[in-house]
């Protein structure tokens, strides 16, 4: 924690960020400045409530990046990271500017501070160093950061109390006691002045987030950093309101000499005031040169740990996908990320020169820039976090203010402050730089640079986001557009696909009508994520779909399909982009989990077998108990093993089934713990299946996800009684007529007498054939469901082949006539033989026969 409260603190550099704000602020406010400071606290301990509750879900390095990818998607969580990585280049241009300066004055050397070149090299030197000691490693950096921090607060606090000492005891021509007008914002007189204060204030505070940047790095990483974003703002609202208040106190605000309003010193306050707070003795001297060695080791802290998150999102940017992946690298002995750091600091290197190559006042632009940066993306944190907690917002009081209420009203300021800061920075004559921009004219150069800046990164944002929004296109386009109503059962289902850049995985789902009024259901889950996962996805699910129209067992269905994965695997194995990107795309191709059902609402039997290990959960109509059925374990897909089995179910009528994969479990704590919540979502529910969906959705993923999820619901029906009929025959040829009768009687009784005479036929044709080449027990059944089916059962084992006969043949027409006649027809295999099927189009609503198909 201490350690986390340090590199929080050091983050926002509080001497050197004093140092150069706080002459801007008098400028802005005059005396309210202390006020104004302290208000600009309120919403940065906002947006730190938002920052502890994001991390207390997600701790990921990216912060705001990944936050807002989950919250509201992969362009905006861009923008989000974008303006992380705009506000922290920004900023170390001042903090190397400061650093060049104060290095000088350190060893009396204050021409050189006054040169802007050598400042600038000053500055590009300091950023090496810093980079490198980022680059050795976090633990390293912490070391150092603790010892500069006690030194700058102490100091700091040495500062203050002389200050206010001297202003009582001792007082100089422009102290001023203090007065309690100073707390009184309602003082201000101008609504640009409060807001640049205010724009001010919000600078010196930022930098606390670096401690929850480095959560993943932190022991307990999704409590200490959050609770340590806290804290550090807290202390520093106590540590600023006390120095503004002893610094106004002792050189006032006036506009000459130490006064805090001198122009002269609006960039640098301390270097004057040192001096003319400690005196000009030996003691003085010593206590002036260690203010501004404070001074200097403050920017070269806040240099460092700026350099810590801006990496840090650069990392996790890359890890997602959303920038090159080579800056996901990370060092095998230091274990920090390697181009991210290195690469961010040359990207700052390379902004600082640019800087100070057309600004007239780097530094003063720098700060004032960098406000919109800031207010930017921890205004976007604040309503991603509203927006992440939305569904649990009425959970609790607590939930509500801490996840809700205080994130977005600490957002709604800071875009308040955004939008009204680019339209004051825009005027020509703000800041110390004016650019003439085509169609818009001379405009501010503080606007020029901080919302150019952002502006750049929306121009980007298309290229880097496309992959995403290509792959969930895809996705979506492959999955089912809605479920097929059947009589066998109700479904519903939900598919969520991760938030991440790279998200969109290779999850499916699907119910497939079959033949005699059964229903297949089916989840399935492809390893990785993109356009490869999802094409994956789309050849397995029609795969699927076609095996499962051959009336296949779920095992055997699993082993075809287990044979097309490996196929592709090795197709994939042998390309020709070098043994690594075989090996890859090879092993993406492995490993898919697959969970496989057949309901038969005739007898209530229900045949399953699984590839892997997805969820199966049966809910009980009148118990309301909820299990997980023990199927035969099978591999997954495309890497060998046992052979699969399947394993039979009885399920009364009004059972609940779920199937799911694995990722809607992927927020709690192990598999059983989310078995157990689900089976109270589950258990005793009669509510209409989209809402059991959304209620397990929402209880199991509050928030985003890291992984895509799919569930499957379906309630069963039995097949009422009336709507089929069956008669068991002996294999004699006399029964033949019999059945006949039978059939066309059982046609009347349901007012289908227009399909008496080509249900006869069929029917004639079946039996014959199986008494003529099969012999054995025979079943036939008919079934009234949205088609007339015809089923013929016996116990042979072998398909029957379609035949076109020759005009001198005298036999072969059977199936051919058949087919002519029907909409559908097939054989499925069942234990004791095979069933060879039928399906014909009920007559239409308005009577008219459907007619003959091929007529």
């Amino acid at each position: 924690m201490f350690s986390s409260v340090v590199i929080g603190l050091a983050s926002t550099a509080p001497a050197y960020s004093l140092a150069a704000t706080l002459g801007l602020i008098v400028a802005a406010v005059g005396l309210q400045a202390p006020i104004v400071i302290m208000l600009s606290f309120v919403p940065m301990l906002l947006i730190a409530y938002a920052f502890r509750e994001l991390n207390a879900s997600n701790a990921d390095c990216g912060t705001t990046f990944t936050w807002a990818t989950r919250a509201f998607g992969p362009r905006t969580g861009w923008m989000g990271g974008w303006g992380i990585v705009v506000a922290n280049v920004i900023v170390m241009a001042s903090l190397a500017e400061i650093a060049g300066t104060y290095s000088f004055r350190l060893v009396g050397l204050d021409g050189l501070a006054e040169d802007r070149l050598w400042t600038t090299v000053a500055g590009i030197a300091w950023i090496v160093v810093m980079t490198t000691v980022c680059y050795v490693g976090i633990e390293f950096s912490a070391a150092l950061q603790r010892w500069l921090l006690c030194m700058e607060v102490g100091m700091l606090l040495v500062f203050a109390v002389a200050a206010l000492v001297r202003a009582y005891t001792d007082a100089p021509s422009t102290a001023i006691h203090v007065s309690a007008s100073w707390f009184n914002p309602f003082e201000v007189t101008s609504v640009k002045g409060l807001t640049s204060g205010l724009l001010a204030g919000v600078f010196i505070y930022w930098g606390w987030d670096t401690a929850v940047s480095i959560n993943e790095e932190t022991v307990d990483s999704t409590r200490i950093p959050g609770r340590a974003a806290v804290m550090s703002t807290v202390l520093l609202l106590i540590l600023y309101a006390l120095v503004s208040t002893s610094a106004q106190a002792f050189a006032g605000t006036g506009g000459s000499g130490v006064g805090l309003g001198n122009a002269d010193n609006s960039d640098d306050v301390f270097s004057g005031l040192g001096e003319a707070v400690f005196g000009s003795g030996d003691t003085g001297l010593v206590l002036s040169r260690l203010l501004i060695l404070m001074v200097l080791t403050s920017a070269l802290a806040s240099t460092q740990t700026t350099i810590l998150p801006l990496a840090r999102t650069v990392f996790s940017m890359a890890v997602h996908k959303a920038v090159p992946a080579r800056f996901a690298r990370v060092h095998r002995r230091f274990l920090t990320p390697t181009w991210s750091t290195v690469g961010m600091g040359a990207v700052s290197i390379g902004f600082l020169v640019l800087l100070a190559s057309f600004s007239g006042n780097a530094l003063a632009d720098s700060v004032d820039s960098v406000g919109l940066a800031i207010t930017f993306h921890y205004g976007l944190t604040g309503f991603a976090c509203l927006w992440y907690y939305r569904k649990i917002l009425d959970r609790s009081t607590k939930d509500l203010v801490f996840k809700g209420v205080l994130p977005g009203l600490g957002g709604l300021i800071m875009l308040v402050l955004f939008l009204y800061a680019t339209y004051v920075y825009a005027a020509p004559d703000y800041g110390a730089t004016s650019v003439d921009l085509p169609l818009f004219g001379p405009t501010g150069g503080v606007t020029v640079i901080g919302l150019g800046a952002l502006l750049l990164g929306l121009l980007l944002m298309p290229v880097v986001t496309r992959g995403h929004g290509v792959a969930l296109k895809l996705q979506r386009s492959l999955l089912p557009r809605r479920l097929p109503p059947h009589t066998a059962l109700d479904s519903a289902s939900r598919y969520l696909p991760a938030d991440n850049g790279s998200g969109v995985g290779g999850d499916w789902y699907d119910v497939i009508p079959l033949s005699g009024t059964r229903v297949g259901l089916v989840v399935g889950d492809v390893l990785g994520h993109g356009l490869r996962a999802a094409a994956t996805m789309g050849r397995l699910r029609t795969g699927v779909r076609v095996l499962a129209r051959l009336d296949l067992t779920p095992d055997e269905l699993l082993s075809r399909l287990d044979d097309l994965v490996e196929q592709t695997a090795h197709e994939r194995g042998d390309g020709h982009g070098g043994p690594a990107l075989a090996k890859s795309q090879a092993d993406e191709a492995r490993g898919v989990t697959c969970l496989y059902a057949v309901y038969d609402p005739v007898s209530g039997q229900c045949s399953l077998a699984r590839a892997g290990n997805p969820v199966l959960a049966v809910v009980d109509p009148h118990t309301g108990a909820v299990c997980y059925p023990e199927l035969p374990p099978g591999p997954p897909l495309g890497v060998g093993g046992v052979p699969y089995q399947s394993a039979e179910l009885r399920l009364p009528p009004g059972s609940l089934v779920a199937l799911c994969t694995d990722g809607l479990l992927q927020a709690t704590a192990g598999r059983a713990a989310g078995l157990a919540r689900l089976s109270g979502i589950f258990a005793g529910d009669r509510t209409s299946l989209d809402r059991l969906c959304d209620r397990a959705v929402t209880a199991l993923l509050p928030g985003p996800v890291d992984v895509d999820a799919t569930l499957l619901v379906a309630r069963t029906r039995l097949l009422d009684r009336s709507q089929f009929t069956q008669w068991e025959l002996p294999p004699d040829p006399a029964g033949v007529a019999g059945i006949r009768t039978a059939v066309s009687k059982q046609l009347r009784d349901w007012g289908l007498e227009d399909l008496a005479f080509t249900s006869e036929l069929i029917v004639s044709e079946l039996v014959t054939n199986a008494i003529r080449y099969v012999g054995g027990p025979i079943q036939v059944r008919l079934i009234r469901d949205r088609t007339l089916i015809c089923e013929v059962s016996d116990t042979g084992h072998t398909t029957p082949n379609l035949r076109h006969a020759a005009s001198d043949d005298e036999g072969g027409r059977g199936l051919f006539i058949i087919a002519q006649m029907t909409h559908h027809w097939g054989t499925r295999y069942t234990p004791t033989g095979k069933t060879l099927w039928t399906e014909q189009d009920l007559p239409s609503p308005d009577g008219q026969s459907p007619g003959i198909p091929g007529d």
